[in-house]
């Protein structure tokens, strides 16, 4: 029974009741309230906000570094590297094109930018100023398929320490830890014992200085949310884009619950209930910080602890999945420039064919890992793909309105996709996740 002191709560009921008390402090109470009010209000939220996500970005590169190397010189001692390697990566393609493929059925079954031709007209025009209004083309500029291939080049970095210091190019701190884990594999075992003690006392102390800033959640959470909400124009959300909005948020839903669901029931063998009820702290983070990388320090240790998966599949998997597993990314990409060609077929011109909307669903597959590690980089990946279907760059700004909130639920997916992923591969490497709670329903 839950106590009436939301202090001794568990951290996921915290977490949803401060969303609850920012969404109704946001939309209620803020724009009702005076200007000097409002204003320092927003400061102040903004600052807490920061704060909790500057300590969570603190804590990413070392504990990345202490979790792979630690995870992976146990593998490089058993010649594991490459069988769990091709398994994340076997995970990764086809968690990824479901997600993709679910979102071109959902946005052709719906059709929400089959309006008539002067709501269309106007809402391009709209998002073209809105495109030059909000910077969004200087975001992009100069971004073109060659993008793609920068990602082999993220993955060696000239200059690992530079690498470390922007949470931007973890990728290439991930390639380091994993090559100095698996070599030190190979030491001798008094060697190797020393460099084994050294990483898992990093690791542990690491996770402990992560359990410490998780405790602040639900206020850094606040902070986080309530700018975002007093901000956005529910009467765009809910008007002339709600059906977009409604959209990706059903073709989320149907990936979170289905793909995900069915991959955890009849490949990991665990209770999908189970684990989504586990995972909440997790996705409430993730919904509230809008970013996999920032979430990752809870992720690793809510994987560990509730689910039981080994700390050497944590390491490997999870790092990798929060800089290249972009489930909800790539969904969302692909229904974005769906919906865009809509709204020009709608003004008369010629409706993307199915050649043209399966080039948009590898296109959304590949830029979603490809660009990952870029800023912006759901505007770079929709920019590199609307040129390659004959659809203008500007009018991307259609959906900016509706981005940030997305931004929110589809990093809620992309984050779960990584938990499933390293519960499934846990699975088939012999790990028996909830292997206490585990009912094979």
């Amino acid at each position: 029974m839950m106590t009436m002191n939301p202090i001794r709560w568990k951290l996921h009921w915290q977490i949803l009741l401060s969303l609850v008390l920012s969404i109704l402090f946001g939309a209620l109470i803020l724009p009702h309230s005076g200007t000097g009010f409002n204003t320092g209000a927003i400061h102040f939220c903004q600052f807490i906000g920061k704060l909790f996500m500057n300590a969570l970005k603190m804590v990413i590169v070392p504990l990345i570094v202490a979790s792979i190397i630690s995870g992976v010189m146990h593998l490089g001692a058993e010649k594991g590297v490459g069988r769990m390697g091709f398994k994340t990566f076997l995970y990764y393609t086809f968690s990824g094109a479901a997600a993709v493929l679910i979102g071109l059925l959902v946005v052709n079954l719906i059709q929400p930018g089959n309006v008539a031709p002067e709501t269309a007209q106007a809402m391009l025009g709209s998002g073209a100023e809105t495109s030059v209004s909000q910077g969004l083309m200087s975001k992009v500029e100069g971004r073109s398929s060659s993008d793609l291939f920068d990602i082999f080049l993220r993955m060696f970095p000239s200059n690992i320490i530079d690498a470390a210091t922007n949470n931007g190019q973890l990728l290439g701190v991930i390639t380091f830890s994993i090559l100095f884990g698996a070599f030190i594999g190979k030491l001798k075992p008094e060697q190797r014992e020393t460099q084994q003690k050294f990483w898992e006392s990093a690791q542990d102390v690491m996770l402990q200085l992560t359990d410490f800033i998780i405790r602040f959640a639900p206020i850094g959470v606040f902070g986080l949310v309530v700018p975002v909400i007093f901000e956005t124009n529910l009467g765009d959300l809910f008007g002339t884009l709600a059906w977009f909005f409604i959209t990706v948020l059903l073709a989320l839903t149907l990936h979170f619950l289905i793909s995900l669901g069915l991959v955890l029931k009849f490949v990991a063998k665990v209770n999908p209930m189970t684990h989504y009820k586990e995972m909440a702290p997790v996705l409430l983070t993730a919904f509230s910080t809008a970013s996999s990388s920032a979430t990752l320090p809870l992720t690793i240790e809510t994987v560990e602890d509730r689910a039981g998966v080994s700390k050497k599949t944590c390491s490997f998997t999870l790092p990798l999945g929060a800089t290249v597993n972009m489930d909800g990314t790539a969904l969302y990409e692909c229904v974005v420039v769906l919906f865009i060609a809509q709204l020009y077929a709608s003004t008369g011109q010629v409706a993307l064919s199915i050649g043209d909307q399966l080039l948009v669903v590898f296109l959304a597959l590949t830029t979603s890992i490809g660009v990952a590690g870029i800023p912006a980089a759901s505007l770079v990946a929709i920019a590199v793909i609307l040129p390659a279907v004959g659809l203008p760059v500007e009018a991307i700004g259609v959906v900016w309105l509706t981005d940030r909130v997305l931004d929110m639920c589809r990093t809620g997916v992309n984050v779960f996709s990584d938990t499933v992923g390293a519960v499934t591969i846990a699975a088939t490497e012999g790990e028996e996740p909830y292997r206490e709670r585990n009912t094979q329903a």
